[in-house]
């Protein structure tokens, strides 16, 4: 399938590594040139190149977190400066640390609704006018299965995250005539460097080993295994094709069965 790609300008967040990297490698494979961004500038110059290495694609870095709104207005201002135009934003940050109803004051809740939320809001509104433009865009929101099937131990993650899919749902009604397309991609266990340091605190806490929290979640995932970046990767970049013309409003599950809900 040709998914209509070619020469298209995405930005996506939180990519100097786990699922919003393999995101920028897969887009940039299917000939997008994309702009990458992470907190860390080092990291990111490393993923930019590796990313180039692999798929021959230009690849901008716009370092900064995203949890700051002067900083969402930055990064989309500089990508379109480097390549003149955004047709794709796949919103993504990482997640806030784990815990229980104990563990938490109200600041860490804003923190967690900052980053999870608002990064999400701050991004898309600077991204529609240059989509507008066009006539044409996607919006991708990165999130959790947490957002169908809250997670034992991440309250902060099971709060903020269900927020981001009232945001699309609603903004995708209002886009939709305009050309400008936007869902909700929510991951399960996929083997990136946060589900493994949730394994291994879960592990930690349990008195059990991090195989055996394993061994205990894939259990419960009809496909029998963590999932691969890559494999995620691919159903986000379908999801900001050509190819997903009919499909707006929606949040896609990618989790191996893992959620059981009919809806």
């Amino acid at each position: 399938m040709d998914l209509g790609l070619d020469g298209r300008v995405a930005l996506v967040t939180g990519a100097s590594k786990g699922l919003g990297r393999a995101v920028a490698t897969e887009l940039a494979r299917e000939g997008a040139d994309v702009a990458i961004n992470s907190r860390s500038a080092d990291a990111l110059s490393k993923a930019a190149e590796a990313i180039r290495s692999e798929t021959g694609r230009s690849v901008f870095t716009v370092p900064g977190d995203v949890s700051d709104a002067g900083v969402c207005t930055r990064i989309v201002a500089d990508t379109v400066g480097k390549f003149g135009r955004l047709d794709i934003l796949v919103a993504n940050a990482g997640g806030p640390p784990p815990g229980g109803v104990d563990d938490f004051g109200p600041d860490a809740y804003r923190e967690a609704l900052e980053l999870n939320l608002m990064s999400t809001v701050q991004l898309t509104l600077a991204a529609i006018p240059e989509m507008r433009k066009g006539g044409w865009g996607r919006v991708v929101a990165i999130t959790s299965v947490a957002v169908k099937q809250p997670v034992a131990g991440l309250l902060l993650s099971n709060m903020a995250r269900p927020g981001v899919v009232g945001f699309i749902k609603t903004i995708s009604r209002e886009l939709a005539p305009e050309g400008i397309l936007c869902n909700v991609a929510a991951p399960g266990y996929i083997a990136t460097d946060r589900v493994g340091s949730l394994l291994a605190a879960r592990a930690d806490s349990s008195g059990q080993t991090v195989e055996e929290v394993e061994k205990g979640i894939t259990s419960n995932i009809p496909m029998g295994r963590i999932g691969d970046p890559a494999e995620f990767a691919r159903a986000v970049t379908f999801l900001a094709s050509e190819g997903a013309s009919y499909i707006t409003g929606h949040t896609m599950q990618i989790d191996g069965g893992l959620v059981q809900g009919l809806l």
